[in-house]
């Protein structure tokens, strides 16, 4: 099936033309996709019939259906959203006082199994194509609100496993003719996959990198993460500094404080001597009880104990605030529960 979503206007002036039809009409779609919420070709008026008929038969436009949906308190909203081959992804919008930022999802499934994650328990089924990830904007604009100030690649899946799709999306969403999203409002997060870390730095997109860290040693950490058996601290760090220094933009290390793990004086202190004189920011985010995985939250004095040492000792760090916890769609408890139905 041709993925007209996952195109760039120069790719879509060229399949129109190979396909008999005017190049001009690509910038004609993409207004229609992208300013004026029109998703079915024939009601894209300018468009000869010819056209409009040609493109349904060989290039039909698929936004996800919601399976369900789930409004939290908070003003949270989660989409399961129904892909065209039947899989699906879970896909949230947070409500902040400085807008709109929806929590995106990079994979069906996930292959790197956090201990924490609910996401990757029915195992990776595959990866999403960057028109997929565009559909995930398009449904929240569809279903919800057309308002968006940022993105974040946090939900399901290790966006660089997906690596061309995720960079061709978040390029893509920057263009003027679509989102005109800037680079400084997208978020990548990355359990740590050294390489493609250092393939990001030299993409010289200002994005922000968020690193999940966890622990303070590889002996922790490869219990928490098993990614961590390939990819160490040291070159997890190695990676990250490389990233601040050829983009200017400061790394986030991602940190889950799990009861009686890594949500201690010992740790703390390990942290402390891992990232102290670095030009980072550590996220404490106290874990939502997952009984899927049975880890629970610290209690409140450990967390203002754990976090209050290391901003004693130098280091820059801010208490995740907790949105969608009630509807499981908080860090960690989103997970696929139709897969292929």
């Amino acid at each position: 099936m041709t993925d007209i979503l996952s195109m760039t206007e120069k790719e879509l002036r060229h399949f129109l033309e190979t396909n008999g039809m005017k190049q001009f009409r690509a910038s004609q779609i993409f207004h229609y996709l992208y300013k004026d919420n029109i998703w079915q070709w024939q009601d894209m008026r300018l468009l000869p019939q010819k056209d409009r008929e040609y493109l349904q038969e060989k290039a039909p436009l698929y936004i996800p259906d919601v399976v369900s949906r789930l409004d939290a308190p908070d003003g949270t909203v989660k989409l399961l959203l129904r892909l065209f081959d039947g899989n699906t992804v879970e896909t949230v919008l947070m409500r902040h006082p400085y807008g709109n930022s929806i929590c995106l999802s990079s994979q069906v499934g996930c292959a790197v199994n956090c201990a924490f994650c609910a996401s990757a328990k029915n195992g990776f089924v595959r990866n999403l194509t960057t028109g997929e990830m565009i559909s995930q904007l398009l449904a929240f604009r569809k279903y919800v609100t057309a308002d968006l100030h940022s993105i974040v690649l946090m939900g399901t899946g290790e966006p660089l496993l997906n690596y061309d799709a995720v960079i061709k999306f978040m390029r893509l969403i920057h263009e003027k003719d679509t989102f005109y999203l800037g680079y400084r409002n997208m978020t990548l997060s990355t359990s740590g996959i050294v390489p493609r870390m250092y393939d990001l730095a030299a993409e010289q997109m200002p994005i922000t990198l968020a690193v999940s860290l966890h622990a303070p040693t590889d002996e922790l950490r490869r219990q928490i993460m098993p990614i961590a058996q390939q990819y160490p601290l040291e070159k997890v760090l190695e990676a990250a500094d490389h990233y601040f220094q050829e983009t200017g933009r400061k790394v986030t290390f991602e940190y889950i404080l799990i009861k009686d793990v890594n949500c201690n004086s010992a740790c703390a202190r390990g942290l402390i001597d891992l990232l102290g004189g670095k030009n980072v920011l550590v996220n404490a985010i106290p874990i939502n009880d997952n009984y899927d995985v049975g880890l629970y939250r610290p209690g409140h004095k450990a967390i203002q104990d754990f976090v209050e040492t290391l901003q004693r000792h130098g280091l820059s760090v801010t208490l995740r605030r907790e949105m969608g916890s009630k509807i499981q769609a908080a860090c960690g408890q989103l997970r696929i529960k139709h897969l292929n139905p």
